[in-house]
C-alpha cells in the first residue's frame, strides 16, 4: 500500500525549474516535489504522495494523523528501515515512541 503521509517542511529549493522541498516524517527525511502546491513556505505541514506534496493541512491534524499510521502500522510498513535509523539516530527507543505520532 502507498500512504499519503503528512510531513514538515524543513527546506525549500528550486531544482531544474521545479520547486522542492525536503520533508521531515518524524526523522526520516525525503525530497518531494511541490508543483501542485508551489506556496508552500518553510515550516509548512505537507501531505505527500509518491513523492509530491498534494495538500497543505495544520500541525494539530498532521500530528494526529501521523500518530494514527504509527499505531495501525503504516508508518514502519511504508519507511521500513529508514524509520527505525531515524529513531536511533535521535537518541529514542522504538518502543518509547511507539504510538505517539512524533514530529518535529
Amino acid at each position: 500500500m502507498c500512504l499519503a503521509v503528512p510531513g514538515k517542511v524543513v527546506h525549500l529549493r528550486d531544482e531544474d525549474d521545479t520547486r522542492m522541498a525536503e520533508v521531515d516524517f518524524g526523522g526520516v527525511r525525503k525530497d518531494v516535489c511541490l508543483q501542485y502546491i508551489p506556496d508552500v513556505e518553510l515550516g509548512d505541514y505537507v501531505i505527500v504522495h509518491v513523492g509530491f506534496a498534494i495538500q497543505r493541512l495544520d500541525e494539530s491534524s498532521a500530528r494526529e494523523t501521523l500518530a494514527s499510521f504509527e499505531n495501525l502500522g503504516y508508518l514502519e510498513e511504508e519507511f521500513g528501515d529508514q524509520l527505525a535509523l531515524a529513531r536511533r539516530q535521535a537518541g529514542m527507543d522504538e518502543e518509547s515512541t511507539a504510538g505517539k505520532g512524533e514530529l518535529p
